[in-house]
């Protein structure tokens, strides 16, 4: 496990502002660890602010605030402020998008995404060290340079230690770039146990070599897909949803990989026809039990906190984890706890 010595159990919440305020509090009330953002149709970060004002223990981070969308030195002082306001409690969570969105949605420059981020993440470093040290700033790198700071525009030095940077990745090769520069791994739902055993894990430890890391220093964070229910029929009625979503991911040319560890390559084939034709129902209904239970954990309320810590042992840090409607807050409340406490 990471340096915080035990599973963490996180919640994400909507970036729509009016309703962060609610959110987050209700998070942090069930005790949940983290309050993750994501940047899809709203803006990140001011939902963590709105955050940060009305809780006073609960980390937050984003997952993911899209990097190349914006100058690493922008970044720098976002995260910088929204650290300071919350008391130490950010986590900045970075992640690449794809070309398609970063040239023609964002009108930004897309180049070699591996080399790019691990010096995205370094000239982070090389402008907190400058505000919280006074260093020159210095840093010229292939895609980025800065090496202008003046007393007017260097913010006051934080009272916390720098926000802890975590960048996604699926692919080995910014996994490994991960292991080597960053504080913590986003990785992605559609990932099997097995994938992290085989594939996820020695990336990330390769990386860490090279930089002479060890993997106490550093944490993977991964959402979970959840089935859960009182009884067999609430169990079986929300897998139906979760079929649906990891059919989805299935579709995807670029998670073909994890299914072809597991022997189904064949169906990422099918399933991105019908993704093609729209027939998403039918998609759902390739997912058989056994595909089911490989990428979802799949347990009653009683028997969730054991099945999550089998599923996370060894390979996962923290977990994000959500809960159907009908579960009441006492309820999640108590699943959290035992969930941390599993043997």
């Amino acid at each position: 496990m990471g340096d915080h010595g035990g599973l963490r159990v996180d919640g994400a919440v909507s970036s729509q502002l009016s309703d962060v305020v609610g959110a987050a509090a209700g998070l942090e009330r069930r005790g949940y660890d983290c309050c993750w953002t994501a940047e899809i149709n709203h803006d990140p970060f001011l939902p963590l602010v709105l955050a940060a004002e009305h809780t006073t223990s609960i980390e937050l981070g984003t997952s993911i605030a899209v990097a190349f969308a914006r100058s690493p030195m922008t970044v720098a002082n976002i995260a910088w402020d929204v650290q300071a306001y919350s008391g130490g409690r950010f986590i900045l969570g970075l992640g690449s998008q794809i070309r398609r969105h970063i040239e023609n949605r964002f009108s930004m420059p897309w180049s070699k995404p591996v080399q790019r981020m691990r010096e995205y993440v370094v000239a982070l470093q090389e402008i907190w060290s400058c505000w919280q040290h006074g260093t020159k700033l210095a840093f010229e790198g292939d895609f980025y340079t800065h090496k202008l700071m003046t007393p007017m525009f260097t913010p006051d030095p934080l009272a916390h230690p720098f926000p802890k940077v975590f960048v996604a990745a699926v692919g080995e090769a910014m996994t490994e770039m991960c292991g080597e520069v960053a504080d913590g791994l986003l990785a992605h739902a559609f990932t099997t146990k097995r994938y992290f055993e085989e594939v996820t894990l020695p990336a990330l430890l390769r990386g860490m070599e090279r930089s002479g890391r060890s993997r106490t220093d550093f944490q993977v964070s991964c959402p979970l897909f959840v089935v859960t229910g009182a009884d067999d029929n609430e169990l079986a009625a929300n897998a139906v949803g979760t079929r649906k979503q990891i059919a989805f991911y299935a579709s995807t040319p670029a998670y073909r990989k994890v299914l072809e560890l597991h022997g189904w390559g064949d169906l990422q084939t099918e399933l991105h026809r019908l993704s093609l034709a729209g027939e998403w129902d039918q998609m759902g209904s390739l997912i058989d039990d056994e595909m089911l239970r490989t990428f979802a954990v799949v347990a009653s309320l009683g028997e969730l906190p054991t099945a999550i810590h089998q599923r996370c042992d060894g390979v996962i840090d923290r977990v994000l984890i959500g809960f159907p409607s009908s579960v009441g807050d006492d309820t999640v409340s108590s699943v959290l706890q035992k969930i941390r406490s599993a043997a």
